[in-house]
């Protein structure tokens, strides 16, 4: 089936003229925010250049379609907001401080380089890594490249993102962040038997029944669902998700099987159908959040 799943491609002058990403804001009733930090599709031409790897070897990483699977939820009214740069570009769903020193010339952005087993595997910040294991550039980087990605496309996506969840709050006494990714649908040579894995960072990140609810509304749909194994929640719900302050993080990670040729990064028939189960179960985490405000 045809895509516009295009990779974006222009010309290095345009460079920081590019958005961090794809904003539509909620309707005033609304406190539900969805997230997409790792559909983004945009490989700067500079960023090219560095690669010692084909494209395709970072697109398989990329999560995909993510951003026009949950497109029509806005119509609900939602908030949405989806990355533009290539998530090996940079990573949005990592601390800016998960940066590999060793992947820099001059060392990295300050604060100095954080050593996490994400970073040791090649999968920081700016990620070292493609998805065939190769490094992704072709030399180190210098701090003030660094420096640009992370003003470019990080820090304006979370700064965007931090605000509304702010504003939502603001206005209702709470806010509901679910964060949208894909996951391979093998793990280290293995085939994960979920459809779907819901993230709550082992219940620090949202209440249980926001977490029940969703489990349930995809189970109801016939979808094999998991908590937290292997994928509990990652920086972005780790950050904006405190129930105890009535704000409600919960990522959601969707098999690409379900959707995907994985190898070709093309869509499946069943697209459709997921897209439509997932503008259901947004519909049903609409109405948990409405019915907390009543």
């Amino acid at each position: 089936m045809t895509t516009e799943h295009t990779i974006i491609q222009e010309n290095s002058a345009e460079i920081q003229r590019k958005p961090a990403f794809v904003l539509t804001p909620p309707d005033e009733t609304c406190s539900v925010f969805f997230a997409s930090p790792h559909s983004g599709r945009y490989y700067p031409q500079d960023f090219q250049d560095l690669l010692c790897v084909p494209i395709m070897d970072l697109r398989r990483v990329e999560d995909a379609y993510v951003d026009q699977l949950i497109s029509p939820i806005s119509k609900l009214g939602a908030g949405l907001i989806s990355a533009v740069y290539a998530r090996s570009y940079v990573d949005l769903n990592r601390s800016q401080d998960e940066l590999d020193s060793r992947m820099f010339c001059d060392g990295p952005p300050n604060p100095a380089g954080e050593r996490s087993p994400r970073v040791e595997a090649g999968l920081g910040c700016i990620p070292r890594i493609a998805a065939s294991g190769q490094d992704i550039h072709q030399r180190k980087l210098t701090r003030q490249e660094a420096e640009d990605r992370l003003d470019v496309a990080y820090r304006p996506y979370h700064s965007a993102l931090a605000n509304w969840l702010n504003i939502l709050h603001g206005r209702f006494g709470k806010s509901v962040l679910i964060d949208c990714h894909s996951m391979p649908s093998l793990l280290a040579g293995r085939r994960i038997q979920a459809d779907i894995i819901i993230g709550n960072r082992h219940g620090s990140a949202c209440d249980e029944s926001l977490a029940r609810l969703v489990e349930n509304a995809f189970a109801a749909l016939g979808y094999r669902v998991l908590r937290n194994t292997p994928y509990a929640g990652g920086y972005v719900t780790q950050m904006h998700g405190r129930p105890m302050e009535d704000r409600q993080a919960l990522q959601i990670e969707i098999n690409r099987r379900l959707y995907m040729d994985e190898r070709e990064v093309r869509l499946k028939t069943g697209f459709y159908k997921l897209q439509s189960d997932l503008k259901s179960v947004a519909g049903a985490i609409m109405n948990w959040a409405e019915r907390r405000r009543s």
